[in-house]
């Protein structure tokens, strides 16, 4: 089972990564479940982290990385994140 997905400048992830490890030796208990450490986090990636598991209210967007869980579950708010080139939009419910 894949853990992750690397298309143009971006990596997708469940969670998120664990800063300033190569995204090829991240482990997947991390990729699953990391907070503590990336969520803060200001370090550069080496590509945008697309990532769920956080809920919040609108999708966050931050230099390296790009929040999209607005916990459709129990708030019926689905967002999706369009990529066009190096353009990107949200479509929300």
């Amino acid at each position: 089972m894949a853990h992750s997905h690397e298309e143009g400048d971006y990596l997708f992830v469940h969670a998120g990564i664990r800063p300033g490890r190569a995204a090829r030796t991240q482990t997947p208990q991390d990729m699953m479940w990391i907070r503590d450490g990336f969520l803060d986090s200001a370090a550069d990636h080496g590509r945008i982290v697309v990532h769920g598991h956080f809920i919040e209210y609108r999708p966050e967007e931050r230099p390296n990385r790009i929040g999209i869980d607005t916990g459709a579950f129990a708030t019926g708010r689905l967002t999706a994140l369009a990529l066009q080139g190096t353009t990107h939009r949200f479509l929300s419910t």
